[in-house]
């Protein structure tokens, strides 16, 4: 297992399979890379099954562990299925999707491996959750949750992002998987240095406050310094709420195993960075074995290291990290 300098050994990988999705959600990102979605159509720029497989292959050769399939919306791979189906039997599979595929793909895709799923769900009313997302895909998404627990991916995680919009809706799906057995919901801290809409920030550690206030058991999971909050449900059940909180959060950074790759077939060496992608060329697997060395090689520390607010109180680049990822 290949690891960077700071000790952390890569275990575990994040492909995108896409930058297209149904969804236009008013905070994404897009893996970091910023709103770059294109067309609907397939692109010529997006990897092929063949790739994919080839560099999870690669991947497996230095013991990597698991990958998560992204977007983009990933399900909107006409071969997801294949390249699940083709992945590394080593490797445990799982998917991040917006749902609305999920009806009528949820158990081939368990067929051909997929063994978790998270699902973004950022509002439990349609028309909060269509401001949100810009879609009215609402029914369709708890139509996917529903076929998900049906095929036996239990328990469905519900992504949700904190932010301005969204603060309001957390109490009622925190409910929401305290009264529904199978579901867990992962409270995602807002970046807004990648999204650019400081604006919409939330303080997260009153999110942290209020939960721990409404939790039967709290338990403190040292990897990446993340609470977990159990919260009893009006029918006698629990429900288990994490928070995803990497902004300042040191721990997290210190505990990141995974790199990412994007549907160009660029390796990534954090959510945070685009100055150290790496091209995987023409996707041969002496290729695809040295651009992995390399980004995991000049992998950058805590996040607040790398890059430092200015006397404005500004992000940006920290002086020691320029130029680390050579040319």
């Amino acid at each position: 297992m290949l690891a960077d300098e700071f000790g952390r050994e890569v275990s575990g990988v994040r492909v995108s399979l896409t930058d297209r999705c149904n969804f236009d959600c008013i905070y994404c990102h897009n893996e970091g890379l910023g709103d770059t979605r294109g067309p609907m159509e397939p692109q010529d720029d997006e990897m092929d099954t063949d790739d994919v497989v080839r560099f999870l292959e690669v991947a497996a050769e230095f013991d990597v562990e698991a990958v998560k399939f992204t977007g983009g919306e990933p399900m909107l791979r006409d071969d997801l299925e294949e390249i699940i189906e083709r992945t590394p039997d080593t490797m445990e599979v799982s998917l991040t999707t917006n749902g609305t595929f999920l009806p009528g793909r949820a158990e081939a895709l368990v067929d051909a491996g997929l063994e978790r799923v998270n699902v973004s769900q950022d509002a439990l009313d349609p028309e909060q959750f269509a401001a949100v997302t810009k879609s009215g895909a609402y029914d369709k998404v708890i139509e996917g949750v529903e076929a998900a627990l049906d095929a036996g991916l239990d328990p469905v995680k519900l992504n949700m992002v904190v932010f301005e919009h969204t603060a309001g809706y957390v109490p009622e799906m925190v409910d929401h998987v305290a009264e529904n057995e199978g579901l867990q919901l992962q409270l995602i801290e807002y970046m807004p240095e990648l999204t650019g809409k400081p604006e919409w920030n939330v303080e997260i550690e009153r999110v942290h406050d209020w939960l721990a206030e409404q939790a039967v058991e709290i338990e403190h999971r040292e990897m990446h310094d993340r609470r977990r909050y159990w919260i009893a449900g009006d029918d006698g059940g629990r429900g288990m709420v994490e928070i995803v909180d990497p902004v300042e959060n040191p721990t997290f950074c210190a505990n990141c195993h995974r790199v990412r790759v994007t549907h160009q077939g660029y390796l990534k060496g954090c959510l945070n960075r685009n100055d150290d992608l790496r091209s995987m060329g023409e996707m041969s697997k002496p290729e695809i074995r040295e651009a992995f060395r390399e980004v995991v090689a000049n992998r950058v520390p805590y996040y607040g290291e790398y890059m430092i607010r200015n006397g404005d109180g500004e992000w940006e680049l920290n002086d020691a990290y320029l130029g680390i990822s050579g040319d």
